[in-house]
């Protein structure tokens, strides 16, 4: 039986094999295109994971809680958390200090995000979304991190340090029915793919975003991910050669 494609394998895969082919292509709502070859994946990735160790101190058992949209950025934001072993939450737990992140990824809720976090001593990272903004447009509150800003200075490739066990919580869900995934069953999941380019719709929940782009960069595949406001035409479906489509 072959190996299961943990996130160090696919970010290789992403970097060698699938090194000048789209891995990833988002259609955002001001129109713009944007497309991400697996080596520039790979970097994004790399750049993260670095922010994430040097400033942040990730390490296996860290949670990151990422409040984000469907995005190219949250793409990458989860897989730099997986390839420092930390766990991705989704959504707030349901009884108030239950299970507190002690990072939070955020685009709109920075100053919520910053009170929530600052009893138990957490960091808020602000994510600008805007494709050509390269730092948080208004201010920000005292210790909060500017990813756009910051994340351009670290290094484009990423030196593995301690991994996460097989046991260990690689995402939890709050959202919905809620999902809880070791890092083995990340693996598990990205796992059987076909080689495809998969149109998501930005109205997908964000576990299946993830787990659909894991077992689909796993076989070799292309995402197309497209924000709510974009208008999903037949001639976007064949500009870029949809073979499927993830339905919400």
């Amino acid at each position: 039986m072959p190996a299961q494609p943990s996130v160090p394998a696919l970010l290789s895969t992403l970097r060698t094999r699938q090194a000048t082919s789209p891995a990833l292509i988002w259609y955002g709502p001001s129109g713009e295109r944007i497309e991400l070859s697996g080596k520039v994946m790979d970097n994004w990735v790399a750049k993260t994971s670095n922010l994430l160790v040097d400033e942040l101190d990730a390490e296996p058992g860290i949670r990151i809680r990422l409040d984000l949209p469907a995005h190219w950025k949250t793409l990458v934001w989860a897989l730099a958390a997986w390839q420092t072993g930390c766990t991705v939450q989704l959504g707030e737990p349901a009884h108030p200090g239950g299970a507190a992140a002690d990072v939070a990824v955020s685009d709109v809720t920075v100053t919520a995000s910053q009170e929530l976090l600052d009893t138990a001593g957490g960091t808020v990272v602000a994510v600008a979304q805007g494709a050509l903004e390269l730092r948080w447009p208004g201010d920000l509150p005292a210790g909060a991190v500017d990813y756009a800003a910051e994340v351009r200075s670290y290094a484009d490739t990423y030196l593995s340090g301690e991994e996460a066990e097989e046991g260990y919580t690689a995402l939890h869900s709050f959202l919905g029915s809620g999902l809880n995934l070791s890092y083995g069953q990340l693996a598990e999941a990205a796992d059987g793919g076909t080689r495809q380019t998969l149109l998501i719709p930005a109205s997908v929940d964000l576990p299946s975003v993830l787990t659909a782009a894991l077992r689909t960069w796993a076989a070799g595949g292309t995402i197309v991910l497209a924000a709510s406001e974009v208008e999903v035409t037949e001639r976007l479906l064949a500009a870029e050669r949809i073979t499927a489509r993830l339905q919400a």
